[in-house]
């Protein structure tokens, strides 16, 4: 698997489609443990603030243990499971840290858009007096430009963030501070390329999600009637049904993402560092 991605040279720099397709090996080939991996993650998630870091913490792991089998250092799934346990705090800190960051972007967001609903106000209303519809074009195509600005900035904040955990999961000498610090490194004039792939691989996994949402309308269609006559138990199998299709298409889903992100990771450090590495000590 890893001389295929990384042969003859294996710190030759990867094409986008060569990181898909990367991915989709690594996937394949390890499906069934990746699967189960973030199937277990997804039960976490219903235990609050404790299983939110095991969530994050295992669907790392499933990075940590796709970079081992490209840098030819295959783990296995309990001794990277030691790993990631031994830093859960720092993944909760981790999510603590995104959050207030998510926060800090909406509050730019919302004041961007403030300022142009007061600009909009200013000169365009209040007056009663006929305006040049011009004007009115003018202001739109502003608006329109700048909302697609705010837009793109977003998209190029959060690709920023984007490897926050491959850093905790694999490097030593990591917490939940440097290792947003590493990804902003490492993603440092990749943006557009990482958002790239993963919007080739979002095309990839899209007709899962399509007939994901097929399947909860289709309960939605079955239900509905049934909730609607007041019977409490269709309205408990209902959300169990809906629960059991979220968490196995995440399981099958996340596996992938999460694979990508191991290539993009491996290659982004192979550029700026030659992948001179070697995962800490373990046992296989």
């Amino acid at each position: 698997m890893a001389g295929n991605i990384g042969s003859p040279n294996p710190i030759q720099p990867l094409s986008v489609g060569n990181v898909v397709s990367a991915g989709l090996r690594l996937y394949r080939s390890h499906l069934k443990d990746y699967f189960l991996l973030a199937l277990k993650a997804y039960l976490w998630v219903l235990i609050p603030v404790y299983g939110w870091a095991k969530f994050y913490a295992l669907t790392a792991l499933i990075s940590r243990l796709a970079f081992g089998e490209l840098v030819n250092q295959p783990e296995s799934i309990p001794s990277g499971q030691r790993f990631v346990n031994s830093r859960l705090w720092q993944f909760l800190l981790t999510i603590l840290l995104l959050f207030l960051v998510g926060i800090g972007i909406g509050i730019g967001v919302v004041i961007v858009f403030s300022l142009l609903g007061i600009l909009s106000a200013g000169l365009l209303g209040g007056s009663g007096q006929q305006r040049n519809p011009a004007i009115y074009l003018l202001f739109a195509l502003v608006a329109f430009v700048i909302g697609i600005g705010v837009f793109v900035g977003v998209l190029w904040l959060v690709t920023r963030f984007y490897l926050v955990d491959l850093p905790l999961a694999v490097e030593d000498n990591m917490d939940a501070s440097t290792a947003i610090g590493r990804s902003w490194e490492l993603t440092q004039g990749h943006v557009w390329r990482v958002l790239l792939i993963s919007f080739v691989a979002f095309l990839i996994t899209l007709p899962i999600q399509i007939v994901v949402q097929i399947l909860t309308r289709v309960l939605q269609f079955v239900f509905l009637p049934l909730i609607q006559d007041g019977s409490s138990i269709y309205l408990l199998l209902y959300l169990v049904l809906v629960l059991v299709i979220s968490f196995s298409s995440g399981a099958v889903l996340v596996p992938f993402w999460q694979t990508i992100k191991a290539v993009i990771y491996y290659d982004l450090r192979s550029r700026r560092e030659g992948l001179g590495l070697k995962l800490r000590d373990r046992e296989v």
